[in-house]
């Protein structure tokens, strides 16, 4: 088995992108250090090590609103997202694909480049490993309607500033910061 088209953007997304925060600039470093200590199952849940998964923060045109999930499995308030999967040619595409399957809003626009970087501990498979999320932000259509998927025990858009509980720290960041990237108008 080779590296995947996946495996290459994910090192040219990495490598390339410009951390906002000497923390981030160390989960970056990190990230690429995986990648390349795993270049064949790096991106796959089938990697002990941990692996890349992709994520988004899914915002109103406005960006004064976020669609979050409240979990299924963990039980907590979280940004649409999830494993990589071979089909999955870009890291964005991927972050898409899980916010549209999650979200059922057709249209989703993404802002490009990641916002934020993510190591997490997580039960995968029957077995502690570690989710390296590359988080982006994307844009919903006007007027866009959700449909609660099986993954989530339901879907909300929550003001920017009033996140609800339980929510963590790291979603808190990505949603701060996703209300800031790409500095386009919306529409």
């Amino acid at each position: 088995m080779t590296r995947s088209v996946l495996h290459d953007d994910a090192v040219r997304v990495l490598s390339s992108w410009t951390a906002p925060d000497p923390g981030q600039e160390k989960a970056r470093l990190e990230f690429l250090r995986h990648l390349e200590e795993h270049p064949v199952d790096g991106l796959w849940r089938e990697c002990a090590a941990g692996h890349i998964t992709a994520s988004a923060a899914v915002l109103d045109p406005s960006r004064s609103r976020v669609l979050l999930t409240l979990h299924a499995k963990f039980k907590a308030w979280f940004q649409l997202g999830g494993h990589c999967e071979p089909r999955d040619a870009t890291l964005a595409g991927a972050a898409l694909r899980e916010a549209t399957e999650e979200s059922g809003i057709g249209g989703l626009r993404l802002v490009p480049g990641p916002v934020q970087l993510d190591r997490h501990a997580v039960r995968c498979r029957d077995r502690e490993t570690w989710h390296l999320d590359v988080q982006y932000t994307v844009i919903a259509p006007d007027g866009a309607r959700h449909t609660v998927s099986d993954e989530s025990d339901a879907l909300g858009w929550f003001p920017v500033d009033e996140l609800p509980e339980p929510t963590d720290d790291a979603v808190r960041r990505l949603v701060a910061r996703a209300r800031d990237a790409g500095h386009e108008p919306s529409g």
